[in-house]
């Protein structure tokens, strides 16, 4: 990825229905989202200029403002061609798309019925090839420091910007002890995810095990690879599970737009050997994005 600063770079961005200087892309200090985190975004990815998925994630990004009780105000349709525009302008041919919706500026308190709702798209390169020998490596997670709350209090069914700050402090904290990552549990104490991407093990009998996403976010990713495990005929369980579990695995890997398909080597005091299948999934993922034939 580019070093340059994200506000000030060449190329345009959509925003609020036309194409402008991504330079003159701008939110007002008093703005609702930044005060009160009422934005919710995405994460899409470009491979050999095909958007990857592109329509689901219009959806769910519009049925995330819903669950924040607002309305973007462009059909998932608009908002696909919109992307494809972004993605055509900026000559983006492997890179990373986000959209944002957000609140404006005409009130500023907790309550904000009758402000403006904003959509901004913009789009950059983000070469996405990766050495699959290197990937296989492995990534070491830390222990988070927070916890994915309960749902019945925090709207965890929409990919909500506020969502996210306890993902940056764990991950910062992780990075400080020189991990890559971090897993987080849930309020209940059983492991829910990794900070930005969901997260997967196999047993030594060869079956896939992954928590049920009942307090964050079922990503597309996730589904994705679900999907892929099926066809190859892995056994694929979502169930609760606690962390004193995890040295009963022989394979760990996590899922996500960012992440794609990336094998872990270690979780705290756990270790994990990145094997056959995280090798096939990742093989198999990289296939799929890039809209080729997978051979079984």
């Amino acid at each position: 990825m580019s070093n340059l600063s994200f506000d000030d770079r060449d190329g345009t961005i959509w925003h609020d229905g036309e194409l402008i200087a991504w330079r003159d892309s701008k939110v007002h200090v008093l703005s609702h989202a930044l005060h009160y985190g009422s934005s919710v975004f995405e994460g899409i990815r470009v491979y050999g200029g095909k958007i990857f998925k592109l329509t689901e994630h219009s959806q769910r990004l519009v049925d995330s403002a819903t669950v924040l009780g607002f309305k973007i105000p462009y059909t998932v349709e608009e908002i696909d061609a919109a992307t494809q525009k972004v993605v055509d302008e900026n000559n983006i041919v492997d890179g990373y798309i986000r959209p944002v919706a957000w609140r404006g500026s005409e009130m500023m308190g907790v309550s904000a019925q009758n402000n403006t709702i904003h959509l901004a798209i913009a789009a950059w390169q983000w070469p996405s090839y990766f050495d699959p020998a290197a990937r296989m490596k492995g990534i070491r997670l830390d222990n988070a420091i927070y916890r994915r709350p309960d749902p019945k209090t925090a709207p965890c069914k929409s990919k909500a910007a506020g969502l996210y700050m306890i993902c940056t402090l764990s991950k910062h904290t992780a990075e400080a002890n020189g991990y890559h990552d971090a897993l987080m549990l849930d309020w209940r104490g059983q492991v829910a995810e990794a900070t930005g991407a969901n997260i997967f093990f196999v047993t030594q009998e060869g079956e896939i095990h992954t928590p049920i996403p009942d307090c964050f976010l079922d990503g597309i990713t996730r589904r994705t690879v679900i999907g892929l495990a099926k066809d190859r005929g892995y056994k694929v369980i979502e169930r609760g599970i606690m962390p004193e579990e995890l040295g009963d695995f022989e394979e760990c890997f996590l899922t996500g737009t960012a992440a794609e398909v990336t094998p872990v080597a270690e979780i705290g005091k756990y270790t994990f050997a990145p094997g056959d299948i995280s090798r096939q999934l990742v093989e198999d993922y990289d296939k799929t994005v890039r809209g080729l034939v997978l051979t079984k």
